[in-house]
């Protein structure tokens, strides 16, 4: 049975993902502070910005999966914090949390898992229209989510050869909670966003889901950056 190990698959595009997944007929594992609604899928308190998060997701892992036989296996990068700060006035020690759970986080569960990975397993970043931009206010989110491009193209590289592919899926505006948390649940920011892609709403946890779900069933697209932001309309 394929195994998929999500982060944050308690609500949103994480949660969207698991159900999708389970559906297929994976073994769906959350790594999550909260564990997910959803029923049939395994959940583990984790919180990557602990400093024993490394120690910690080795034990689960090793208890999850006590065999030496490798296992086809995707894993999304799903878990991340946004908050609104800018390069003045971010404290080194908030970064350092930020940069725990969008980059370091994803690091560790790699170490992880990848030996256990076989042919056919999957590694799947979940990043950001703001990968490979920057809007202001955003000055950690946006630092991060380039890095995680980074850190994608670094893993396709090193797992040439292992029949494990890689890649970056970058969301546009998606109806979230932690959007709507971000704005505030402004109406009329949100209104704004949504008029922001060329189909004018917002984009559906489940339509990024199913983007998930191509990728891992598909290494074509190993080392390739997926947009996924029904066509970001620049202003």
């Amino acid at each position: 049975m394929p195994i998929a190990f999500i982060t944050g698959a308690s609500k949103g595009i994480g949660l969207a993902t698991a159900r999708q997944m389970l559906e297929a007929g994976s073994r769906v594992i959350n790594f999550s502070r909260s564990p997910s609604p959803a029923g049939g899928i395994e959940n583990h308190a984790v919180d990557l910005s602990k400093s024993d998060a490394e120690s910690a997701v080795t034990a689960l892992v090793d208890a999850l999966l006590p065999g030496s036989d490798r296992e086809t296996i995707t894993l999304v990068h799903n878990a991340a914090k946004l908050q609104n700060d800018t390069a003045d006035n971010l404290s080194a020690a908030s970064f350092e949390n930020i940069f725990r759970i969008n980059v370091l986080g994803p690091h560790i569960l790699n170490q992880a898992l990848i030996p256990r990975m076989g042919p056919g397993s999957s590694i799947l970043y979940i990043g950001s229209t703001l990968s490979e931009k920057a809007v202001p206010n955003s000055y950690s989110y946006v630092t991060t989510k380039h890095a995680m491009i980074g850190q994608m193209r670094a893993t396709c590289q090193d797992l040439a050869g292992t029949g494990i592919h890689t890649a970056c899926i970058c969301p546009g505006f998606t109806d979230t909670e932690m959007l709507r948390e971000h704005v505030d649940h402004d109406a009329g920011v949100l209104e704004a966003v949504s008029g922001m892609s060329a189909f004018g709403r917002l984009i559906t946890p489940d339509e990024i889901a199913s983007t998930i779900t191509f990728c891992a069933g598909n290494p074509v697209v190993n080392g390739a950056i997926i947009h996924a932001n029904l066509g970001q309309v620049e202003r």
